[in-house]
C-alpha cells in the first residue's frame, strides 16, 4: 500500500491527497502531516502594529484577542491573508512596504470598554466558547492583603473588592451579560480559578472555600446552576435551618470538607486541607485538589502534602481520593492524560494535541525524565503539581505536534507561557528526518542588538492551523518587539 504523504515536495503531496485515503479514524492526524511542508517561511521582524498586549488566537482561530496597555480595553481582530501584486514571476523579490504592516494581516473588529476607572482587565484570563463564539474575560480591583476577617472567608486569603466576569460575543463585541463577586480571591492567573466544560463553568472562591458552577445558555446568560461549599445541595441550607441548628449557634463543617472527611475517615487517614483548585472530569464530575491556600492563591511549584479528590456533583458523593504521592494517581496522569484536559467535542485542533498519552515522542521525553530522576516520589509529587488542568492553556497549532516536529521546550513549547529569550532563532525539526530544520523563530530584533544584561521574556501565538505566528519580545524599560512569523 502507498505511503500516505511521504513525499517532501508540497505539490506532490496535494496531488496525493486527490486519490489516497486515510485510515478510518486517522483522518485528521494524516491531513496534519501536510504541515510538515507547509511551515512559515519568513519573518517581518518589529512589525508595524499598536501597541496593544496580544493575549491569544481563538482555537477555531477566527479571532485574535488583545488588550490595551492601559487594561481598560478589548480588541478584537480577525485574521486574513494578505494578497499582492508583482512584476514578475520570479520568487527573490521584497515585500512591499504596505504588506509589512500590521492590519494586512489582521483586520481590527471592534474596541469596547471593559474595566471602569478603579478596575482593571486581567490580561492572563480568557476563555473561549467556540460553538457560540462566546469569550469569557475578567476584571479586578486591586488586590488586598490586609482585608477584615468576614464570616465565612479563610484567614490569610487576599481580598479583592469587586471581581467581574464578563461574557462578549466576540462577532460583534456584545457584552451578553456579566458576573460579580465582591470582596473574595479568585485567582485569576491563565486562567487558574475558573474552567469552562461544553457549556457548564466552575469558578473557585478561595477566599470562601466555594465552587460556583454556572451555565453559559444559548441567549448568553450567566445561570448560577449550583455552589458547593459550605452546603453541597441546594436544600442543605434550608434543611438545618428548619431543624433549629442554625438558630442554636451550633459550628459545622462545610458540606464539601464534611464528604471529604467522612471518606478519610473511612479510609483510616488523618488529614484536612482546603480545596484550592478544581476542573470539570465531565458534566457530572469534579477533580478537585485540596491542600494549602498558598498554592492556590499563587500556584506554589512546591511539592507539599496535598490530596486530589473526583466529586459527583450529583450524589455530592466523593468517588476517589488520592495523596499527591500516589503511584495509582501517576499512573492515570501518564495513560490518560488527554483525560484530564477535555476539550470540545466537536474541535477538530483541540483534540489533537500531543501529550504522553497519545504521543509516544512525548511518552518517551516524560519516562527519561522519570528514570533520571532521583526520587520516585518526588517525582510524581513534581508531576502532580500542574494537576488540575489549566483549562484552554495549550495551543493545538500543528507545530507542537511531536510526531511532527522536534524543538527546545525549554524556550517554546504548546503550553501557554512566557518564557526567557535566546539569542539565536528556535528550530523546528522535522521527526522523521533527523537533519533537516523545517523552519526557525525568533523573536526580538533581526540584528539581535539588545542589552545582555537586560531581563527579556518573550510569548508565541500560534494560529490553531495557519502557517502563522507572533513573536512578542518584551523588555525592561524598552518597547515590546512583535514579529510576524508565516508563510510566503
Amino acid at each position: 500500500m502507498a505511503t500516505f504523504f511521504r513525499s517532501a515536495n508540497l505539490a506532490s503531496r496535494v496531488f496525493d491527497r486527490q486519490f489516497l485515503s486515510p485510515r478510518p479514524g486517522a483522518t485528521v492526524n494524516t491531513v496534519r502531516q501536510f504541515y510538515e511542508n507547509l511551515v512559515p517561511s519568513y519573518t517581518i521582524y518589529d512589525i508595524d502594529c499598536p501597541d496593544y498586549s496580544f493575549r491569544k488566537f481563538t482555537d477555531d482561530g477566527k479571532f485574535l484577542v488583545a488588550f490595551s496597555r492601559n487594561h481598560q480595553d478589548l480588541i478584537v481582530y480577525r485574521p486574513i491573508w494578505p494578497t499582492f501584486s508583482c512584476n514578475d514571476a520570479s520568487d527573490s523579490h521584497h515585500l512591499p512596504p504596505k504588506a509589512k504592516k500590521f492590519d494586512t494581516f489582521f483586520k481590527q473588529l471592534y474596541s469596547i470598554s471593559l474595566a471602569s476607572t478603579n478596575e482593571y482587565i486581567c490580561k492572563d484570563f480568557f476563555l473561549y466558547m467556540d460553538s457560540h463564539q462566546f469569550g469569557l474575560f475578567a476584571t479586578s480591583t486591586a488586590q488586598s492583603n490586609d482585608s477584615t476577617a468576614t464570616e465565612g472567608a479563610i484567614h490569610g486569603v487576599p481580598s479583592i473588592e469587586k471581581i467581574t466576569f464578563y461574557l462578549v460575543r466576540l462577532d460583534d463585541g456584545a457584552i451578553l451579560d456579566e458576573k460579580a463577586f465582591r470582596n473574595d480571591f479568585i485567582n485569576l492567573a491563565h486562567s487558574i480559578g475558573a474552567y469552562l466544560y461544553e457549556d457548564l463553568l466552575c469558578i473557585v472562591s478561595l477566599r470562601y472555600q466555594t465552587i460556583h458552577v454556572l451555565q453559559i445558555r444559548d441567549s448568553g446568560n450567566l445561570v448560577e446552576v449550583r455552589k458547593i461549599g459550605a452546603f453541597c445541595q441546594e436544600d442543605d441550607e434550608l434543611f438545618l435551618h428548619s431543624h433549629g441548628q442554625a438558630a442554636r449557634g451550633v459550628s459545622f463543617l462545610p458540606g464539601i470538607k464534611q464528604r471529604l472527611l467522612s471518606f478519610i475517615f473511612r479510609k483510616t487517614w488523618n488529614e484536612e486541607s482546603d480545596q484550592t483548585l478544581v476542573q470539570f472530569l465531565d458534566r457530572h464530575h469534579l477533580f478537585i485538589k485540596f491542600g494549602s491556600v498558598d498554592g492556590g492563591v499563587s500556584r506554589s511549584t512546591e511539592q507539599n502534602l496535598a490530596f486530589f479528590a473526583v466529586y459527583n456533583m450529583e450524589t455530592t458523593d466523593i468517588v476517589s481520593l488520592y495523596q499527591n504521592s500516589s503511584e495509582e494517581l501517576y499512573s492515570f496522569f501518564e495513560y490518560f492524560y488527554d483525560h484530564f484536559h477535555t476539550n470540545p467535542q466537536n474541535s477538530s485542533h483541540g483534540n489533537f494535541i500531543s501529550s504522553h498519552s497519545n504521543n509516544v515522542h512525548a511518552l518517551d521525553q516524560l519516562r527519561t525524565i522519570k528514570n533520571k530522576a532521583s526520587s520516585s516520589s518526588q517525582f510524581v509529587k513534581k508531576m502532580m503539581v500542574s494537576l488540575p488542568y489549566t483549562c484552554q492553556s495549550q495551543s493545538p497549532s500543528p507545530y507542537f505536534d511531536l510526531s511532527l516536529f522536534r524543538y527546545d521546550e525549554k524556550l517554546i513549547s504548546a503550553i501557554d507561557r512566557h518564557r526567557h529569550c535566546t539569542e539565536h532563532p528556535i528550530k523546528f525539526i522535522s521527526v522523521k528526518q533527523p537533519n533537516v530544520v523545517k523552519f526557525k523563530i525568533k523573536p526580538g530584533l533581526d540584528s539581535g542588538a539588545s542589552d545582555n544584561r537586560a531581563k527579556r521574556i518573550s510569548s508565541f501565538l500560534f494560529h490553531p492551523f495557519f502557517p502563522l505566528a507572533l513573536s512578542i519580545q518584551q523588555t525592561y524599560m524598552q518597547p515590546t518587539v512583535v514579529n510576524l512569523h508565516f508563510r510566503r
